[in-house]
């Protein structure tokens, strides 16, 4: 009798504990998707951007380029506070207003009628992708015990990574086939899938210490400091005659500049926790990557623009000739992220950077008029994309080990808005140099200065990393955990 008992409560425990790991990783496949509908939009979006030219003839470059800034600003001001959101209402609930909100917002952007529409509906996708994402992580992380984690965030990393390589090749595929709009609408199936599946499967969670409201009157002032930056560096090109414009853009990042840090230094809840930048290695991690992603923007938008305009390449010969170049990156990060974990970090930043821009200088030097991908473009665009393999993850990397482990989220957070802050100023640049240059469609010499930006903010980017530290510490960073108070006041 006592045997049958044990074997019975032994059996019972086994089927708890299958039925629990077959939870666990339904809640990674859930959150996986909407880690890679908001990944793949991304690239998605790059590839049809010449197209959207086409759709809205009466609208400039110029005008376009806030397609893809005005995603990054909103994104890049928000994604630190969504988090705290999260922690503070719940996990599950904020999962599910950026996965809807991101999905409902992609439909709008499929069924836009005009650019200013469609550039209004990005904004929207950004609020839910910075709610999605941080949320996603937040109600991963718990579910796994701890000896699997760093497993599981790699998995988690690895679908947006497969999702950003997939988005050209993707993309290329719709817009030759079918519609620019299928670009967005895509997302709706990916979108209803998740939201219907996470229902069933994800629970609510809530951090119990987390009591400050964040401060979206400091997030409000970041979106709006950014994006007339942005404005006044476009506006460069785009109103050359009329001075008062960019003044007034200059003037109000004047106002808000000073603003925005104020909130930063006072509000418990900040938009971004200047104290963390008291730490040397995390602020030049910080100010490399948003160098680094400057370069790295302006590169993708501009590959496209490139092979479309100059080499007069189909949606789909754009989309399989750009494939190589995010697939070589994911493959070098790999060994890339095991050098920086025995040797340091910036013993792989600086010559991701140095290969990084030695591959735009080869684009400027060999890229012409005259079609050559496999003895031209291709060698310099692999080069290229080995140098985003070498930096990009390392950076992400040094920023999170130069705080303690406390700080390691909210860190790795502010790395992902430093990121897309280059994206802004990237793409904004290389936008503006592309108009000065005259008519890409007549001449190739009109990238040229692109290719020059992109080689040197790469390399102020390595530049600045040699003040990082030698060697990535094993253990939690203790000097970095006493200058930097936990809880603020």
């Amino acid at each position: 009798m006592n045997t049958s008992s044990a074997y019975s409560a032994n059996a019972a425990n086994r089927a708890l504990g299958e039925a629990a790991t077959s939870s666990r990783w339904k809640v990674l496949l859930v959150t996986s998707l909407g880690v890679f509908m908001v990944s793949v939009d991304a690239t998605i979006v790059n590839v049809a951007f010449p197209t959207l030219q086409k759709a809205f003839p009466g609208t400039t470059r110029l005008d376009l380029s806030w397609v893809l800034n005005a995603y990054s600003i909103v994104f890049a001001a928000l994604l630190v506070s969504a988090g705290r959101a999260a922690d503070l209402v719940g996990r599950r609930r904020v999962f599910f207003f950026g996965l809807n909100l991101f999905t409902a917002a992609s439909a709008l952007c499929g069924l836009a009628p005009s650019a200013s529409l469609l550039i209004a509906a990005r904004a929207l996708q950004a609020i839910g992708a910075a709610a999605l994402i941080p949320a996603s992580l937040a109600l991963l992380l718990p579910a796994f015990d701890l000896s699997r984690r760093s497993t599981v965030v790699g998995v988690w990393g690895a679908v947006a990574a497969i999702a950003s390589a997939l988005g050209p090749l993707l993309g290329s595929l719709l817009v030759q086939f079918a519609s620019w709009r299928w670009a967005f609408l895509l997302n709706l199936p990916i979108g209803l899938l998740a939201w219907q599946w996470g229902r069933k499967v994800l629970h609510e969670s809530r951090d119990t210490q987390a009591v400050h409201r964040p401060d979206w009157l400091g997030a409000l002032a970041a979106v709006a400091t950014v994006g007339l930056f942005a404005l006044w560096i476009i506006q460069g090109a785009a109103f050359a005659s009329s001075e008062p414009h960019r003044a007034g853009a200059l003037a109000g990042v004047l106002v808000l500049l000073p603003f925005l840090l104020w909130r930063c230094a006072y509000h418990p809840s900040p938009v971004l926790d200047l104290t963390l930048f008291r730490v040397r290695s995390f602020a030049i991690a910080n100010l490399a990557t948003v160098l680094f992603s400057a370069a790295f923007f302006a590169a993708l938008l501009g590959y496209v623009l490139f092979l479309a305009s100059v080499w007069r390449y189909s949606s789909l010969m754009v989309g399989l000739a750009i494939t190589p170049t995010p697939l070589i990156a994911t493959v070098v990060a790999i060994p890339a992220g095991m050098a920086a974990d025995r040797f340091g970090h910036r013993v792989v930043v600086i010559p991701g950077t140095v290969v990084f821009a030695t591959g735009a200088v080869l684009l400027m030097a060999l890229a012409g008029s005259e079609v050559a991908y496999i003895s031209h473009w291709l060698p310099a665009s692999l080069l290229m994309g080995a140098g985003v393999g070498m930096a990009f993850p390392t950076l992400a990397s040094a920023s999170a080990c130069a705080l303690p482990p406390p700080r390691f989220a909210v860190g790795s957070a502010i790395n992902v808005t430093s990121r897309q802050l280059g994206a802004v100023v990237g793409v904004a640049v290389f936008i503006v140099l592309l108009s000065r240059s005259g008519s890409p469609a007549s001449a190739a010499s009109g990238f040229h200065s692109g290719w020059i930006f992109m080689a040197a903010a790469a390399l102020v980017a390595g530049l600045v990393s040699v003040f990082l530290e030698a060697a990535a510490p094993e253990e939690p960073n203790e000097e970095a955990a006493s200058r930097i108070t936990l809880e603020r006041v």
